[in-house]
């Protein structure tokens, strides 16, 4: 699993990137480079304050809200969550100054949101410099595949068969669509931009994994193109502009306040347009051109096995035995979301899900990786190996002043446990699940 686990990390240090599958009009390196040099805040993909600190080898703070501070105190634990870059604790980085810490504007954000919760600041203290290695999700589809293939005993044969039956019928509904993307990919496309984005929007509700892109997508190109006063501020400060996309997001679904699932992200051509010229009129013309091109490589290079020809590709009249072959990311994605629509899925969910979140942490140890970043762009979402092992960590309470900065209060005795918290202590689990009973989260 190693190399799955590999595969699914982007290493800043080099904008070289795995190859993807043939045929494509545009390598994935190609598009690196010219998100890097092309763009406003390119130069944020590698000279960012976050990655500066974890390559450094220094002390690294890192903010994270809870609503179970009293939980965390009783027990002397602090647990992961599932979804939270497969199972780490969500946080934003500090920087330290003369007169305290000053949170990423990811961490002002939570602060202003986050109300009712009580901060905590964390001190990991590496034995050595940091890869600048960040875990996708949006790569993770190897992943949940093999995870399915080893537990899959724990189902039953009527979930089994529903499982897979689902996940091949989605594709095969939404097959026309896909394979237009791929032949866009491979430089043809077969649509007009707005024809394309509200055909994106329609096919989403097929394979929620494309809601998944069509989101990460369109952060990509606001926080990289975005030229507003706010936004170079923050540049300023190495730091992309996390505020752009909590906009989208939260303006696009009105439920995302209960459940941050991209699954929901479907906005078609002019309701997207709408949505931009909100945040940033100027980047509203682009986008749908964006989205094109880059949704289109992403999804090849995401759902197919590098091994495979992105030209001869047919998602028409596909079965899953083939889809595990040519697609295995896909079909692992697919089967990912089917999993969690199963009426039994808080039962299954410590199997499937901690599975998965040991294989992350083993990956982390051998990396040296006590602070896992989101990857897909190093934007300041950052999260904590609980089974880090080779350094120091401390855990305060903390306090903020009237500048904004960070003050640690208390210092906890807490230990790190490598397991994923309850689901029904999730926000997952209370969406999704509300006649279980709640149990405290930290």
């Amino acid at each position: 699993m190693r190399a799955e686990w590999n595969d699914a990390h982007t290493d800043y240090a080099t904008p070289a990137r795995p190859p993807g599958p043939a045929s494509l009009s545009e390598t994935p390196t190609e598009w690196a480079e010219r998100l890097e040099q092309d763009t406003a805040n390119g130069w944020l993909l590698r000279g960012n304050t976050m990655l500066k600190t974890l390559a450094s080898g220094r002390s690294i703070h890192l903010m994270h809200t809870t609503p179970a501070l009293e939980a965390i105190r009783a027990s002397g634990q602090i647990y992961a969550a599932a979804g939270c870059l497969v199972g780490s604790l969500y946080c934003a980085p500090l920087t330290p100054e003369p007169t305290g810490l000053r949170p990423h504007n990811m961490g002002t954000y939570l602060l202003e949101t986050k109300q009712n919760r009580d901060v905590l600041v964390i001190e990991i203290r590496p034995d050595a410099p940091v890869p600048v290695k960040g875990i996708d999700y949006l790569r993770l589809g190897r992943i949940h595949l093999a995870a399915y293939e080893k537990h899959r005993d724990f189902l039953t044969g009527a979930e089994d068969a529903r499982l897979r039956k689902a996940a091949v019928e989605r594709v095969r509904a939404a097959s026309e669509f896909l394979d237009a993307l791929l032949a866009t990919a491979c430089g043809q496309p077969s649509s007009q931009q707005p024809v394309f984005v509200d055909q994106l929007a329609a096919t989403v509700p097929l394979v929620p994994f494309l809601g998944y892109l069509y989101f990460e997508v369109l952060s990509e190109y606001l926080m990289l193109h975005s030229t507003s006063a706010q936004t170079k501020t923050y540049a300023e400060a190495g730091e992309l502009n996390n505020r752009l996309y909590k906009r989208l997001a939260f303006a696009a679904i009105e439920s995302m306040n209960r459940l941050f699932d991209l699954a929901l992200f479907a906005p078609g051509n002019d309701r997207l347009t709408a949505l931009i010229e909100v945040i940033e009129p100027a980047l509203a013309p682009g986008a749908a051109s964006y989205v094109q091109r880059r949704l289109s490589h992403l999804f090849a290079c995401t759902a197919l096995d590098a091994s495979q020809d992105a030209a001869a590709v047919s998602f028409k009249g596909t079965d899953f035995l083939t889809l595990a072959q040519v697609a295995p990311s896909l079909l692992g994605q697919m089967v990912f979301r089917e999993m969690r629509t199963e009426p039994r899925y808080p039962q299954l969910f410590p199997v499937f899900e901690q599975a998965k979140a040991l294989g992350a942490y083993g990956y982390w140890n051998r990396e040296g990786i006590p602070a896992p970043f989101n990857g897909f762009l190093p934007k300041g979402e950052i999260g904590v190996n609980l089974a880090y092992h080779r350094g120091s960590y401390a855990v305060w309470t903390a306090e903020t002043c009237d500048g904004g900065l960070l003050h640690p209060v208390e210092q906890l005795d807490v230990t790190f446990i490598p397991r994923l918290t309850d689901l029904r202590a999730t926000a997952l689990g209370k969406a999704a699940f509300r006649t279980t009973t709640e149990t405290a989260a930290h």
